[in-house]
Parts: C-alpha cells; sequence; structure tokens
C-alpha cells in the first residue's frame, strides 16, 4: 500500500501537531478515516484513496501555517476548527472542487500561501475566482478585506491583471480632503490602511512599497473616480457601507474591460447621516439576482481574530 508521508522539521510544532498523548492525531485519524503514523519527525498515512491523501496534506499544512503564525486559539481549538473548515468546504460548500488546494490562495513572491478558515471563507475564495462582481459583506475580523486582497495580489502578481486601485469613501471628511496635510495620497493614506495592512501580512514590506512606488497599486478616494474606466485591474471599494447610493452606482460604473471588481462592507456599522441610504444595502437589494455578480455574507461563525471577537459581536447581535 502506498504511503503519504509529510516532514516537519521543528520537533516543538511537531509535538503540537500530534497533541498531548497523540491527541490530535486521534481526531485526525477519525475524520480521514485511516491511521496516522508518526515516526521521528514524519507524519505519514497509508492509502490508496487520493481524498485521503489530499485531506491529510490538507490538514497537516493548516495546522503547520497557523502554529508558525501564532494562532491564537489552543492546539485542540485549532485542529477542531480545521476539521470543520475542511469538511464543510469540500463535501458541502463546493461539490464541483476537487482540491482543498483549489481554496487556497498562493501570491508569487509572498510569504505564505493563504488558506480560508472556515466555511464561509471557503465560499468568498471561490466567489472571487469565479465572478466578475463580487461583494463581500460581514462583520469586523470575518476576513473578508485579507482575503479580497489575497487573490488580488494572486492576480496582479501573476500576470492575470494589470494593476490594483484601491478606494474608500471618506465620510468623516465628507469626501472633502482639501485640509488635510500632505499630497492626495497622504490624504488618503489612513483610510486604506486596513488594505496596506493585508499586503503586508503576506508579502515583504519591500515588495508592496516597491508595487506602491511603480504604480501597481493605485490608491485612490472615490470622489475622484468619476469620469474613470477602470481597464484590466482588480478594484477594491473597500468600506462599501459608507457609500451613498449615487457613489455606489459611480463606482460600480467604473467597470472596464477586464476587470473585477470587489466590494467589502459592514452593513453593521454604517457611519453616514441618518437620513442617507447606504449604497451598499441597495445595491444588495438590487443586483442580487444579477449573472456574474456574487454576494458573500459572512457571519461571526467567519471571525478568525481573537475568539472574544466573536464573543463581542454575537453579544451586539442579541441585544
Amino acid at each position: 500500500m502506498a504511503s503519504y508521508k509529510i516532514i516537519v522539521p521543528d520537533t516543538k510544532i511537531l509535538q503540537r501537531v500530534c497533541g498531548t498523548n497523540d491527541s490530535n492525531l486521534k481526531l485526525i485519524e477519525t475524520a480521514l478515516g485511516t491511521s496516522v503514523f508518526a515516526c521521528g519527525n514524519e507524519l505519514s498515512v497509508e492509502t490508496e484513496d487520493s481524498y485521503v491523501t489530499e485531506r491529510f496534506r490538507f490538514i497537516i499544512d493548516r495546522m503547520l501555517d497557523e502554529i508558525s503564525d501564532g494562532a491564537p486559539m489552543t492546539d485542540s481549538d485549532l485542529v477542531h476548527s480545521i476539521l470543520n473548515t475542511g469538511d464543510f468546504c469540500f463535501e458541502r460548500a463546493c461539490e464541483n472542487v476537487k482540491s482543498f488546494e483549489a481554496y487556497s490562495i498562493l501570491i508569487p513572491g509572498g510569504i505564505k500561501k493563504v488558506y480560508p478558515r472556515t466555511g464561509g471563507q471557503a465560499l468568498l475564495v471561490n466567489a472571487l475566482r469565479t465572478s466578475d462582481v463580487v461583494f463581500a459583506t460581514g462583520p469586523a475580523g470575518s476576513g473578508k478585506t485579507f482575503l479580497v486582497m489575497a487573490e488580488a495580489l494572486r492576480l496582479v502578481l501573476s500576470h492575470k491583471k494589470s494593476g490594483i486601485v484601491l478606494t474608500r469613501p471618506v465620510v468623516e471628511a465628507g469626501e472633502s480632503l482639501g485640509y488635510l496635510p500632505g499630497d492626495l495620497e497622504d490624504k488618503i493614506n489612513p483610510y486604506v490602511r486596513p488594505l496596506y495592512d493585508a499586503m503586508n501580512a503576506v508579502l515583504p514590506r519591500e515588495t508592496v512599497k516597491r508595487m506602491v512606488d511603480s504604480g501597481l497599486v493605485e490608491v485612490a478616494p472615490l470622489a475622484y473616480m468619476r469620469g474613470r474606466t477602470m481597464n484590466d485591474s482588480v478594484v477594491i471599494l473597500d468600506e462599501a457601507q459608507n457609500t451613498s447610493r449615487e457613489q455606489m452606482k459611480m463606482f460600480l460604473t467604473r467597470m472596464g474591460e477586464g476587470s473585477k471588481l470587489f466590494i467589502t462592507g459592514d452593513v453593521t456599522q454604517i457611519d453616514l447621516p441618518s437620513r442617507t441610504p447606504s449604497g451598499l444595502l441597495h445595491a444588495l437589494s438590487i443586483l442580487r439576482d444579477v449573472p456574474g455578480i456574487a454576494i458573500r455574507e459572512l457571519c461571526a461563525d467567519d471571525v478568525v481574530r481573537n475568539p472574544l471577537v466573536k464573543k463581542i459581536i454575537q453579544a451586539y447581535d442579541n441585544e
């Protein structure tokens, strides 16, 4: 019978993967339906089933990535989370996808491969790959901005798109940035900081700087996009819940040949004046059934920040 092996050079990480008294390996064995062997610095399964091999590789690779990144949860909670994600993704969420690898985002020159951590995130990655206009909504910490940016970087650095345009409504300044110090980029940068943070999490800082300096990544206030046409680009609108109806329509009609539009927002954090309806809510209601447009709504279960964030969101939802 064929054996598939994964080498884990760091013995401390290997011990964490295995768990106390191999408790994690026993959970993985139950999920795979076959034995997992630990010998020296190797983990292995003996099977002729490529599906089992793929699941085994996915689970161990995810654990190694999360442990190396300093995952905030315990090792036992981590393996439970990964197993639940795997079952949801592979068997229920997207039956047409043949491999767990289809859910990972490999960015050329990136620091690490990006994996969805929940079923909802996996569905979002699938939508980003298959649709030209994607609305991603959800609470803070649900990973929408991070996954959108990772996929945009993958498209550009693999030469499938020519550039990234980042934009965001500047509600606090009433879209009037003139009184702020510095040039236009200096004025808008504080508002797109989360997008830069996402880039820096998956790429070396010098690569990010080089992309910005060369124009591969452009920052543009939403108010300055009127009259433009975005061709062969990935255009990301962040904090879209703070757009007006007119701004959202203007943004969506900037889409040019070969472009993708990724729109993110949290409909529970609308900062618009009370009499100004949200352009995001309006767009979600009228575009839901338009072919080629995908809407993915993440929830508290998709929050992957500190576990307390999920509890805070649930407390506010239940208020």
